[in-house]
């Protein structure tokens, strides 16, 4: 038995390095904009063994590996896009915004 082999070409890819954003060209971000995210707030973190994390209690403290009244990070699906500070609002939790990543920035750090 024999198989028919063909070869194929394929085209050239552009180089576009360090082009993270399009110019000139509308982009329809209706396609995008329900998709679900989810939002989280890190005031900070730590590193636990597993006796001191199976002692904790009603009570317990851990200390966090950031300073009292540092911004706190906010990340989308995990990834740190802003920085903020802790706000109440109508008896609610809430973060201001006071620092964002850039879009250029938040790029480059995915590579």
């Amino acid at each position: 038995m024999s198989e028919d082999i063909e070869t194929v070409a394929f085209k050239e890819f552009e180089d576009h390095e360090g082009e993270h954003e399009l110019a000139n060209e509308e982009v329809n971000l209706d396609v995008i904009l329900d998709v679900p995210v989810v939002i989280s707030m890190e005031i900070g973190r730590t590193n636990i063994s597993i006796r001191n994390l199976l002692q904790l209690n009603q009570g317990s403290v851990v200390e966090l590996e950031r300073f009292a009244g540092e911004a706190l990070d906010v990340l989308v699906n995990g990834m740190l896009i802003a920085h903020g500070e802790v706000v109440v609002i109508n008896d609610k939790f809430g973060i201001r915004l006071t620092d964002v990543i850039s879009p250029s920035e938040r790029v480059k750090r995915l590579a």
